[in-house]
Protein backbone atom coordinates (compact mmCIF):
# COMPACT_ATOMS: atom_id res chain seq x y z
CA UNK A 1 0.00 0.00 0.00
CA UNK A 2 1.60 3.75 -0.62
CA UNK A 3 2.23 5.95 2.24
CA UNK A 4 -0.54 7.67 3.94
CA UNK A 5 0.61 11.45 3.49
CA UNK A 6 -0.63 13.00 6.51
CA UNK A 7 -0.93 16.69 6.82
CA UNK A 8 -1.30 18.34 9.90
CA UNK A 9 -3.54 21.35 9.02
CA UNK A 10 -1.84 24.56 11.53
CA UNK A 11 -4.26 26.58 9.28
CA UNK A 12 -4.68 29.93 10.78
CA UNK A 13 -4.37 28.66 14.70
CA UNK A 14 -1.26 30.32 14.72
CA UNK A 15 -3.84 33.85 15.57
CA UNK A 16 -1.55 35.80 13.66
CA UNK A 17 1.12 34.84 15.68
CA UNK A 18 4.86 33.55 14.05
CA UNK A 19 6.04 32.49 16.76
CA UNK A 20 2.85 30.61 17.62
CA UNK A 21 2.91 29.62 13.99
CA UNK A 22 6.78 28.08 14.66
CA UNK A 23 5.37 25.99 17.94
CA UNK A 24 3.07 24.18 15.44
CA UNK A 25 5.53 23.55 13.28
CA UNK A 26 7.20 21.87 15.80
CA UNK A 27 4.54 20.00 17.32
CA UNK A 28 3.53 19.14 13.99
CA UNK A 29 7.14 17.44 13.27
CA UNK A 30 7.01 15.43 16.68
CA UNK A 31 3.93 14.40 15.72
CA UNK A 32 5.29 12.14 12.97
CA UNK A 33 3.37 13.70 10.13
CA UNK A 34 4.42 14.29 6.37
CA UNK A 35 3.44 18.05 6.29
CA UNK A 36 2.46 20.95 8.37
CA UNK A 37 -0.36 23.15 6.53
CA UNK A 38 -1.15 26.89 6.53
CA UNK A 39 -3.63 29.28 4.53
CA UNK A 40 -2.38 31.56 2.24
CA UNK A 41 -4.54 34.77 1.81
CA UNK A 42 -5.29 38.44 1.79
CA UNK A 43 -8.51 39.62 3.78
CA UNK A 44 -8.87 42.21 1.02
CA UNK A 45 -8.83 39.80 -1.80
CA UNK A 46 -11.02 37.21 -0.10
CA UNK A 47 -13.54 38.69 1.08
CA UNK A 48 -15.73 41.94 1.24
CA UNK A 49 -16.51 44.15 4.81
CA UNK A 50 -19.91 43.35 4.70
CA UNK A 51 -19.38 39.29 4.41
CA UNK A 52 -20.72 37.71 7.80
CA UNK A 53 -18.94 34.87 9.72
CA UNK A 54 -19.90 31.41 9.03
CA UNK A 55 -22.27 30.02 12.61
CA UNK A 56 -18.93 28.07 14.03
CA UNK A 57 -17.04 31.27 13.24
CA UNK A 58 -19.95 33.14 15.24
CA UNK A 59 -19.71 30.86 18.43
CA UNK A 60 -15.75 31.35 18.63
CA UNK A 61 -14.28 34.72 17.71
CA UNK A 62 -15.75 37.89 18.63
CA UNK A 63 -19.29 39.58 18.57
CA UNK A 64 -19.23 42.11 16.41
CA UNK A 65 -16.33 41.23 14.30
CA UNK A 66 -16.74 40.60 10.69
CA UNK A 67 -15.63 38.12 8.44
CA UNK A 68 -13.23 40.21 7.03
CA UNK A 69 -12.07 42.03 9.96
CA UNK A 70 -11.16 38.39 11.56
CA UNK A 71 -9.58 37.40 8.37
CA UNK A 72 -7.67 40.31 8.70
CA UNK A 73 -6.01 39.23 12.15
CA UNK A 74 -4.91 36.10 10.62
CA UNK A 75 -3.04 37.08 7.42
CA UNK A 76 0.38 35.59 7.64
CA UNK A 77 2.54 38.15 5.50
CA UNK A 78 5.08 37.35 2.97
CA UNK A 79 8.19 36.96 5.72
CA UNK A 80 6.33 35.31 7.76
CA UNK A 81 5.88 32.57 5.20
CA UNK A 82 9.36 32.84 4.22
CA UNK A 83 10.43 32.23 8.13
CA UNK A 84 7.90 29.18 8.34
CA UNK A 85 9.12 27.85 4.61
CA UNK A 86 12.84 27.83 5.87
CA UNK A 87 11.94 26.71 9.51
CA UNK A 88 10.20 23.53 7.52
CA UNK A 89 13.27 22.83 5.78
CA UNK A 90 15.37 22.94 8.73
CA UNK A 91 13.71 20.37 10.65
CA UNK A 92 12.71 18.26 7.52
CA UNK A 93 8.71 18.72 7.34
CA UNK A 94 7.39 19.76 4.33
CA UNK A 95 5.44 22.97 4.53
CA UNK A 96 2.57 23.32 2.39
CA UNK A 97 -0.56 26.29 2.28
CA UNK A 98 -3.93 26.54 0.35
CA UNK A 99 -4.02 29.74 -1.13
CA UNK A 100 -7.49 31.89 -1.39
CA UNK A 101 -6.59 34.22 -4.30
CA UNK A 102 -4.20 34.39 -7.32
CA UNK A 103 -1.79 36.96 -5.58
CA UNK A 104 -1.47 34.19 -3.15
CA UNK A 105 -0.93 31.29 -5.70
CA UNK A 106 1.82 33.11 -6.93
CA UNK A 107 3.44 34.20 -3.51
CA UNK A 108 3.63 30.01 -3.24
CA UNK A 109 5.05 29.74 -6.23
CA UNK A 110 7.68 32.05 -5.83
CA UNK A 111 8.55 30.59 -2.60
CA UNK A 112 8.97 27.30 -4.56
CA UNK A 113 6.25 25.22 -2.27
CA UNK A 114 5.44 22.04 -3.97
CA UNK A 115 1.76 21.30 -4.52
CA UNK A 116 -1.43 23.64 -3.60
CA UNK A 117 -4.11 22.66 -1.33
CA UNK A 118 -7.05 24.11 -2.83
CA UNK A 119 -9.63 24.60 -0.08
CA UNK A 120 -13.37 23.53 -0.40
CA UNK A 121 -14.77 26.86 -0.75
CA UNK A 122 -12.76 27.44 -4.28
CA UNK A 123 -13.78 24.69 -5.91
CA UNK A 124 -16.91 26.80 -7.91
CA UNK A 125 -14.18 29.26 -8.68
CA UNK A 126 -13.29 28.07 -11.84
CA UNK A 127 -10.60 30.82 -13.27
CA UNK A 128 -9.16 30.28 -9.29
CA UNK A 129 -8.44 26.95 -10.54
CA UNK A 130 -7.22 27.27 -13.90
CA UNK A 131 -4.71 29.65 -12.17
CA UNK A 132 -3.88 27.14 -10.18
CA UNK A 133 -3.76 24.16 -12.75
CA UNK A 134 -1.53 26.51 -14.91
CA UNK A 135 1.57 26.45 -12.00
CA UNK A 136 2.16 22.85 -13.09
CA UNK A 137 2.60 21.70 -9.40
CA UNK A 138 0.21 18.71 -7.93
CA UNK A 139 -3.08 20.01 -6.53
CA UNK A 140 -4.82 18.38 -3.76
CA UNK A 141 -8.66 19.41 -3.78
CA UNK A 142 -11.02 19.40 -1.07
CA UNK A 143 -14.52 18.71 -1.94
CA UNK A 144 -16.95 20.16 0.78
CA UNK A 145 -19.64 21.32 0.19
CA UNK A 146 -20.02 19.66 -3.30
CA UNK A 147 -21.74 17.72 -5.24
CA UNK A 148 -20.54 14.81 -7.52
CA UNK A 149 -21.56 16.70 -10.92
CA UNK A 150 -19.30 19.95 -9.38
CA UNK A 151 -16.56 17.64 -8.25
CA UNK A 152 -16.65 16.43 -12.15
CA UNK A 153 -16.91 20.05 -13.46
CA UNK A 154 -13.79 20.87 -11.43
CA UNK A 155 -11.56 18.04 -12.05
CA UNK A 156 -12.39 18.49 -15.81
CA UNK A 157 -11.23 22.64 -15.58
CA UNK A 158 -7.68 21.75 -13.27
CA UNK A 159 -7.18 18.27 -15.71
CA UNK A 160 -7.79 20.41 -19.31
CA UNK A 161 -5.59 23.50 -18.07
CA UNK A 162 -2.95 21.33 -17.22
CA UNK A 163 -3.10 19.49 -13.61
CA UNK A 164 -1.37 16.16 -14.27
CA UNK A 165 -1.22 15.19 -10.62
CA UNK A 166 -4.38 15.80 -8.62
CA UNK A 167 -6.27 13.93 -5.66
CA UNK A 168 -9.49 14.47 -4.60
CA UNK A 169 -10.47 14.59 -0.28
CA UNK A 170 -13.74 13.89 0.83
CA UNK A 171 -14.79 15.97 2.95
CA UNK A 172 -17.41 17.92 5.28
CA UNK A 173 -17.03 21.12 5.73
CA UNK A 174 -18.35 21.95 9.60
CA UNK A 175 -16.30 22.64 12.55
CA UNK A 176 -17.12 20.08 14.48
CA UNK A 177 -18.64 18.06 11.97
CA UNK A 178 -20.98 15.89 12.85
CA UNK A 179 -20.50 11.67 12.59
CA UNK A 180 -23.72 11.01 11.31
CA UNK A 181 -23.22 13.33 8.44
CA UNK A 182 -19.64 12.66 7.43
CA UNK A 183 -20.54 9.67 4.82
CA UNK A 184 -17.37 8.55 4.28
CA UNK A 185 -18.16 6.21 2.09
CA UNK A 186 -18.52 9.14 -0.48
CA UNK A 187 -14.56 9.05 -0.92
CA UNK A 188 -14.60 5.66 -2.17
CA UNK A 189 -17.55 7.14 -4.88
CA UNK A 190 -14.78 9.63 -5.81
CA UNK A 191 -12.13 7.25 -6.57
CA UNK A 192 -14.67 5.00 -8.33
CA UNK A 193 -16.15 8.03 -10.42
CA UNK A 194 -12.49 9.61 -11.05
CA UNK A 195 -10.17 6.66 -10.98
CA UNK A 196 -7.95 9.32 -8.85
CA UNK A 197 -5.68 9.45 -5.64
CA UNK A 198 -8.64 10.07 -2.65
CA UNK A 199 -8.51 11.40 0.88
CA UNK A 200 -10.40 12.73 3.39
CA UNK A 201 -10.01 15.63 5.06
CA UNK A 202 -11.53 15.60 8.83
CA UNK A 203 -13.46 17.88 11.14
CA UNK A 204 -15.32 15.70 13.39
CA UNK A 205 -14.09 15.41 16.85
CA UNK A 206 -11.00 12.92 17.55
CA UNK A 207 -9.25 10.54 15.72
CA UNK A 208 -11.49 7.94 14.67
CA UNK A 209 -12.80 8.68 11.94
CA UNK A 210 -9.62 9.77 9.95
CA UNK A 211 -8.47 6.01 11.19
CA UNK A 212 -11.20 4.26 9.76
CA UNK A 213 -10.66 6.51 6.38
CA UNK A 214 -7.38 5.13 5.62
CA UNK A 215 -8.71 1.41 6.54
CA UNK A 216 -11.35 2.80 3.57
CA UNK A 217 -8.42 3.53 1.24
CA UNK A 218 -7.32 7.02 2.24
CA UNK A 219 -3.81 7.78 1.06
CA UNK A 220 -3.98 11.43 2.29
CA UNK A 221 -5.25 12.31 5.54
CA UNK A 222 -5.69 15.96 6.30
CA UNK A 223 -6.57 17.03 10.17
CA UNK A 224 -6.52 20.38 11.98
CA UNK A 225 -4.57 21.05 14.99
CA UNK A 226 -3.96 23.56 17.81
CA UNK A 227 -1.52 23.84 20.52
CA UNK A 228 -4.45 24.50 22.66
CA UNK A 229 -8.35 23.66 22.61
CA UNK A 230 -9.30 26.66 24.33
CA UNK A 231 -7.57 29.47 22.94
CA UNK A 232 -9.55 32.05 20.30
CA UNK A 233 -10.05 31.57 17.11
CA UNK A 234 -12.41 30.05 14.33
CA UNK A 235 -11.08 26.32 14.38
CA UNK A 236 -8.97 25.83 17.61
CA UNK A 237 -12.41 24.01 19.37
CA UNK A 238 -12.34 21.53 16.16
CA UNK A 239 -8.52 21.15 16.55
CA UNK A 240 -6.58 18.34 18.33
CA UNK A 241 -4.31 18.82 20.30
CA UNK A 242 -0.54 18.06 20.12
CA UNK A 243 -0.71 14.69 22.30
CA UNK A 244 -3.93 13.72 20.16
CA UNK A 245 -1.71 14.26 16.92
CA UNK A 246 0.67 11.97 17.90
CA UNK A 247 -2.24 9.40 18.53
CA UNK A 248 -3.58 9.79 15.16
CA UNK A 249 -0.33 9.91 13.22
CA UNK A 250 1.02 6.23 15.23
CA UNK A 251 -2.70 4.94 14.41
CA UNK A 252 -2.69 5.87 10.86
CA UNK A 253 0.46 3.90 10.63
CA UNK A 254 -0.29 1.08 12.62
CA UNK A 255 -4.03 0.62 9.79
CA UNK A 256 -1.66 1.26 6.70
CA UNK A 257 1.05 -1.29 7.94
CA UNK A 258 -2.25 -3.87 8.91
CA UNK A 259 -3.59 -3.22 5.49
CA UNK A 260 -1.19 -5.89 3.00
CA UNK A 261 -1.03 -6.65 0.19
CA UNK A 262 -4.48 -8.38 -0.20
CA UNK A 263 -3.44 -11.75 -0.92
CA UNK A 264 -4.54 -14.57 1.43
CA UNK A 265 -1.97 -16.64 2.61
CA UNK A 266 -0.44 -17.52 6.07
CA UNK A 267 1.31 -14.62 7.59
CA UNK A 268 5.48 -15.21 8.45
CA UNK A 269 4.60 -14.83 12.09
CA UNK A 270 2.20 -18.04 11.70
CA UNK A 271 3.90 -19.88 10.24
CA UNK A 272 5.55 -21.88 13.22
CA UNK A 273 1.76 -21.88 14.94
CA UNK A 274 0.14 -23.99 12.01
CA UNK A 275 1.74 -27.19 13.29
CA UNK A 276 0.40 -26.07 17.00
CA UNK A 277 -2.92 -25.19 16.80
CA UNK A 278 -4.03 -27.73 13.17
CA UNK A 279 -4.84 -31.38 14.19
CA UNK A 280 -3.80 -34.74 12.64
CA UNK A 281 -5.39 -38.46 12.11
CA UNK A 282 -4.04 -40.52 15.34
CA UNK A 283 -4.65 -43.96 16.43
CA UNK A 284 -7.63 -43.91 18.97
CA UNK A 285 -6.01 -47.04 20.68
CA UNK A 286 -3.07 -49.65 20.55
CA UNK A 287 -3.10 -51.21 16.78
CA UNK A 288 -1.29 -54.29 16.32
CA UNK A 289 0.65 -54.59 12.64
CA UNK A 290 -1.61 -56.07 10.21
CA UNK A 291 -4.56 -53.98 11.65
CA UNK A 292 -6.92 -52.90 9.09
CA UNK A 293 -8.10 -49.61 9.87
CA UNK A 294 -11.96 -48.65 10.84
CA UNK A 295 -13.21 -45.71 11.24
CA UNK A 296 -13.52 -46.40 15.65
CA UNK A 297 -9.80 -46.86 15.16
CA UNK A 298 -8.93 -43.08 14.55
CA UNK A 299 -9.51 -40.08 16.19
CA UNK A 300 -8.20 -36.17 14.95
CA UNK A 301 -6.18 -34.17 17.67
CA UNK A 302 -3.37 -31.49 17.70
CA UNK A 303 -0.43 -31.47 16.69
CA UNK A 304 -1.26 -30.97 12.86
CA UNK A 305 2.31 -32.23 11.63
CA UNK A 306 0.63 -35.20 10.47
CA UNK A 307 -2.02 -36.43 8.24
CA UNK A 308 -4.49 -33.81 7.61
CA UNK A 309 -8.25 -34.69 8.88
CA UNK A 310 -9.26 -33.84 5.35
CA UNK A 311 -7.47 -37.62 4.74
CA UNK A 312 -9.83 -39.53 7.10
CA UNK A 313 -11.84 -40.97 4.81
CA UNK A 314 -8.64 -42.06 2.29
CA UNK A 315 -7.81 -44.35 5.52
CA UNK A 316 -10.38 -46.45 6.19
CA UNK A 317 -9.51 -49.73 5.46
CA UNK A 318 -6.30 -49.33 5.04
CA UNK A 319 -3.45 -52.05 6.73
CA UNK A 320 -0.75 -51.09 9.26
CA UNK A 321 2.48 -52.28 8.45
CA UNK A 322 3.71 -51.50 12.34
CA UNK A 323 1.73 -51.41 15.07
CA UNK A 324 1.03 -47.80 16.87
CA UNK A 325 0.05 -46.91 20.46
CA UNK A 326 -3.17 -45.14 21.74
CA UNK A 327 -2.57 -41.02 20.15
CA UNK A 328 0.14 -41.77 17.57
CA UNK A 329 0.41 -39.96 14.56
CA UNK A 330 -0.49 -42.03 11.51
CA UNK A 331 1.67 -40.99 8.43
CA UNK A 332 2.35 -42.73 5.01
CA UNK A 333 4.96 -44.84 6.60
CA UNK A 334 2.43 -46.43 9.04
CA UNK A 335 0.47 -48.04 5.97
CA UNK A 336 1.21 -51.14 3.97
Amino acid sequence: MPHVFIIAEAGVNHNGSLDLALRLVDAAKASGADAVKFQTFRADLLVTRSAHKAPYQERTTANGESQFEMLQRLELDAAAHERLIDYCRQIGIQFLSSPFDAESADLLAAMDVPMYKVPSGEITNLPFLQHLARKGRPLILSTGMSTLGEVEEAVHVLQSAGASQLTLLHCVTEYPAPYAEVNLRAMQTLKSAFGLPVGYSDHTPGIDIAIAAVALGAEVIEKHFTLDRSLAGPDHAASLEPVELQQMVAAIRHVEAALGTGIKSPAPCELLNISVARKSVVAARALPAGHQLAIGDLDIKRPGNGLAPKLLPALIGRTLRAGLVKDEIITWDHLA
